[in-house]
C-alpha cells in the first residue's frame, strides 16, 4: 500500500470522526491508567462499569493504597483476571506515591517500569494522555492493519513499528482511536461490514474479495 492510499484512508476516518478518543471513561491521567490496566482481555464496557463505582470511592494512589486489595478486588471482580489485576494495581500505586509525588510519569520506561504495565498500556497512556506519538496495538489494530493492508505484520510489535513509520505524521496522534474504532465497530473479526465501510475501495481485504 502506497502513502497516497494510506493518506486517503486516514482522511476519510478523520472526516467520519474528526475528535476520536477512547471509550474508557476517566477524568485524570491517574483514573486513565487503572482504566487501561483493567481493560487488558476484557472489554472497556465492563471496565467503565467496574470503575464507575471505583472511582467515586478510590481515584488516587493513595486512595486505592487506602482501600486495600481485598475491598478493591470486590469493586472489580466482574473483570477478567481481577485477582491479579488487584495486586497489580495496588503495587504501582505505591510506586507513584513513592518514586513520582502520586503523578502518572509521561516516560515509557517509567511506565512500563509499573507492575501490570506493559508496552500496550504505557503506549494508551502516552498517547491519551500525554499526546505522544504512541501505537497501542491490541487484537482490533492487529486484525484492521493486516486485513486492510495498511500494515501487516506477523506480530503486535511488527504491525506497531509499521503504523508509526507508515502513516503519515498530520494523522498519528489520533490514529490509534480511528484503528481501534473502526476495528470493533465496522471491520470486526468474523464478519467484516464491508457495506457500511467508508475505506472499503482502498482495502486489500475487500479488493481481494472482489478479484
Amino acid at each position: 500500500m502506497n502513502k497516497t492510499k494510506r493518506t486517503e484512508i486516514f482522511t476519510r476516518l478523520r472526516n467520519e470522526n474528526p475528535t476520536p478518543t477512547t471509550e474508557l471513561k476517566y477524568d485524570s491521567t491517574f483514573e486513565l491508567l487503572i482504566a487501561v490496566m483493567l481493560s487488558a482481555q476484557a472489554t472497556d464496557v465492563s471496565v467503565n462499569k467496574a470503575t464507575e463505582k471505583l472511582f467515586p470511592v478510590a481515584n488516587s494512589p493513595k486512595a486505592i493504597v487506602a482501600l486495600g486489595e481485598k475491598k478493591l478486588r470486590n469493586y472489580i471482580k466482574t473483570i477478567g483476571l481481577f485477582n491479579t489485576k488487584a495486586a497489580n494495581i495496588i503495587k504501582t500505586c505505591k510506586i507513584l506515591i513513592e518514586q513520582h509525588g502520586s503523578q502518572v510519569p509521561n516516560t515509557r520506561e517509567a511506565l512500563e517500569a509499573l507492575p501490570g504495565v506493559g508496552r500496550k498500556t504505557a503506549n494508551v497512556v502516552l498517547n491519551t494522555a500525554f499526546r505522544e506519538a504512541a501505537m497501542a496495538v491490541d487484537t482490533h489494530i492487529f486484525r484492521v492493519s493486516n486485513r486492510t493492508g495498511i500494515a501487516p505484520g506477523k506480530n503486535v510489535l511488527e504491525v506497531e513499528k509499521k503504523l508509526m513509520k507508515f502513516i503519515p505524521k498530520e494523522f498519528i496522534l489520533d490514529a490509534h482511536h480511528w484503528l481501534i474504532l473502526h476495528g470493533r465497530y465496522t471491520c470486526v473479526a468474523r464478519k467484516p461490514r464491508c457495506g457500511s465501510c467508508v475505506i472499503s475501495d482502498l482495502c486489500e481485504y475487500k479488493n481481494k474479495e472482489l478479484d
